[in-house]
């Protein structure tokens, strides 16, 4: 299994606990529908798209995507939440070929 590139953003980069904020994960695939060809060796391309994707702040769900073959290649998944004092903010993604990966990020609200 290959590691793919991806990166999580909060807006506000400061924030208190308490407040909400916005949540962006950003990764990089190839969200391949399977209906398209090689230019080279004319074989279509097979399947292989995101599938799931779920946010976890400190173990609990913030929520969960179920998404399909029609998104951009590089998709990038957006939430709010509210912020409930320092932990551990993760986000976990499989595609229709069974990968699962996961990406997290340490909340520390100032004030």
């Amino acid at each position: 299994m290959s590691k793919r590139k991806s990166l999580i953003k909060i807006k506000p980069k400061k924030y208190k606990d308490g407040e909400i904020v916005k949540v962006s994960f950003m990764v990089m695939h190839p969200m391949e529908t399977g209906m398209r060809k090689d230019k080279k060796t004319k074989k279509i391309i097979p399947a292989k798209y995101i599938n799931s994707v779920k946010f976890d702040y400190n173990g609990k769900v913030i929520t969960t995507m179920n998404v399909w073959e029609s998104l951009s290649t590089n998709p990038v998944f957006t939430t709010y939440m509210k912020v409930n004092g320092a932990g551990k903010l993760s986000v976990t993604y499989s595609d229709s070929t069974g990968e699962v990966h996961e990406k997290s990020t340490k909340i520390k609200p100032k004030g």
